[in-house]
């Protein structure tokens, strides 16, 4: 329920604040009092686009803010939860429009963007327009209307469930089989490289030994001459290092009987010598392994040659030539697996396709005996609102079957979408001896006004909104018609807070709440005031909306008796 609405710099409004009860509120004015001006203010409260042309000339920026109170059961509680805001202290959203068209969105006070405004506002008011903002305009929104007034709305989710998850495994499928398309030359091309990296016999590192072992090879004569010419310098060679040094030790053993401190020298040179001897000892063993085979080195050539190409072709190293044969395994095994998956997901996709056809069937047979009841009740009312002679209809044309993005989502010859197999169109004739017609089609305001009346008073019972804001619903209506439109405006209150913008006094006589709204001239400026009506001043404004700007004794008299009248009675629900 709208609790308060606060406008400032907005049009001509400079600074009004508007406190809201349930039931039916009644707002009255000269034309161009600044009735509108509320009815857009609200829309962009809402979620409409704003523009700088709204701010009031002479001010920066334009404010609006409206404070809502939410029912546990409205979807805009649960909207409000799952943004992580509390609804337990209402819904209180401020927005800031500014000349440098940067406009600003608060909700409970945290800045917020369009996209969130109109998720959580979708299901609090609406808004009906003489020409805007008209929900049955859009045939798109016909069969939703259809399926909330036959309550199909667990039917209809649980067919859009089924569609949501049919479509990925349709993907699915058709990822598999054109994976199983191509399986052959696949399957062929990926044998042929296993056996390839497996014939190679390759070990991770092998190429590494194999480079040391031909360096050796490819330069064991020029090995042996420096690993001879070592040895033959420490014992062979006259003057030989080993023979000089064990002269130096036998002196440094004599001194060191002239002079202990030097036998620890003498002792060192001994050692010196005992390494000498492992070195030399060391150079002869590793002769004996040096090899001077020519075959051999050919054949380390050959190897490392087709080990390189090997990873030139997988990877560019032998551990990566590993992971590739680790990778052909995995995909050999999901091939063989591949006509196992394919078999199962059909036999999935099988019962879901007859359950979503199930579903489809079952929604389509009860629209189509819903569509006749919608249909006589809407004529009904529009007779009740002065319509005598309309015809209403409700047209359900099947979605072509070619317009199906797969022949799993067909049923009877008819594409299934996530809302079923058919969409809905509301006809009208208003007079005698015309044609049925979309609905769009209506050219008087008034007629649409009235429709629109008809379908809220047959809808009241299952529309989530609890707000219900009315702007001209009046037009081109007059006399008893008018107050059979006051008295379903009164219905309509009944179940949601209805706000009302109207110039006939047939319909505010049935308000709870009736304000009036005036403009005034004040240092220049014009100006509008909102105020709520005691018993006096509603006497006064029935009188003008009966009388006009001359108010005389009897339509004062006029004024109080209808309003008494209404006041007796008990405001019975629309037929």
């Amino acid at each position: 329920m709208l609790q308060e609405l606060t406008i400032k710099n907005f049009a001509i409004i400079d600074n009004l604040r508007i406190s809201f009860d349930s039931g039916m509120t009644v707002l009255s004015g000269e034309t161009g009092a600044g009735k509108s001006i509320i009815i857009k203010a609200a829309n962009l409260l809402l979620g409409s686009r704003a523009t700088a042309e709204v701010i009031r000339a002479g001010a920066e920026n334009a404010e609006l803010e409206a404070l809502f109170q939410l029912a546990p059961e409205n979807p805009a509680f649960h909207a409000m939860q799952a943004q992580g805001f509390d609804p337990a202290q209402g819904l209180l959203i401020r927005r800031i429009i500014s000349r440098n068209n940067r406009h600003r969105i608060f909700i409970n006070g945290r800045l917020a963007t369009l996209q969130m405004l109109t998720a959580l506002t979708e299901n609090i008011a609406s808004i009906s327009g003489q020409h805007a903002h008209q929900g049955l305009l859009k045939e798109a929104l016909h069969l939703e209307l259809l399926d909330r007034f036959a309550g199909l709305g667990t039917t209809r989710d649980s067919l859009a469930r089924k569609f949501k998850d049919i479509l990925p495994m349709i993907r699915a499928r058709t990822d598999l089989l054109r994976r199983r398309q191509g399986q052959d030359e696949r399957r062929a091309l990926l044998e042929f490289e296993k056996e390839e990296i497996l014939q190679s016999a390759a070990a991770p590192g092998e190429d590494r030994r194999l480079e040391e072992q031909r360096r050796r090879l490819k330069h064991a004569r020029e090995i042996l001459e420096l690993v001879h010419g070592g040895i033959e310098s420490l014992y062979g060679d006259q003057g030989a290092i080993a023979d000089r040094l064990g002269e130096v030790r036998k002196s440094m053993e004599k001194a060191g009987r002239l002079d202990p401190a030097l036998t620890p020298v003498a002792r060192s040179l001994a050692e010196i010598g005992y390494q000498f001897e492992d070195v030399a000892q060391e150079l002869r063993s590793y002769m004996n392994t040096i090899e001077l085979d020519e075959t051999r080195l050919d054949g380390i050539e050959a190897r490392l040659d087709r080990l390189h190409k090997l990873k030139r072709k997988y990877g560019g190293s032998l551990e990566a030539v590993q992971a590739h044969l680790d990778s052909i395994e995995s995909e050999l095994s999901a091939m063989a697996h591949l006509g196992t998956d394919i078999a199962a997901l059909e036999h999935k996709l099988e019962r879901d396709q007859a359950e979503l056809a199930r579903l489809a069937r079952r929604l389509s047979r009860r629209r189509h005996d819903a569509a006749s009841r919608l249909a006589v009740q809407v004529e009904h009312e529009l007779h009740a609102l002065g319509m005598a002679h309309a015809r209403f209809d409700i047209q359900l044309r099947p979605i072509p079957a070619a317009e199906a993005p797969d022949p799993l989502l067909t049923c009877e010859q008819r594409a299934v979408t996530e809302s079923g197999t058919e969409r809905a169109g509301f006809r009208i004739a208003t007079n005698a001896g015309e044609d049925l017609k979309p609905l769009a089609s209506i050219a008087s305001g008034g007629e649409l006004s009235r429709v629109v009346l008809a379908a809220k008073a047959i809808l009241a019972g299952t529309d989530a909104v609890e707000t219900m804001i009315f702007d001209e619903v009046d037009a081109g209506i007059g006399g008893g018609v008018a107050e059979v439109v006051g008295e379903k405006l009164a219905a309509l209150s009944r179940r949601h807070q209805v706000i009302c913008i109207t110039h006939l006094p047939q319909i505010a006589k049935f308000a709870d709440h009736h304000f009036r709204i005036s403009k005034f001239v004040r240092r220049g400026r014009t100006c509008t005031r909102f105020g709520l009506l005691d018993d006096t001043q509603r006497v006064n404004e029935m009188a003008r909306m009966l009388g006009g700007r001359e108010i005389t004794e009897t339509t004062l008299a006029h004024a109080r008796e209808i309003l008494e009248a209404a006041a007796r009675r008990s405001r019975p629900a629309a037929s």
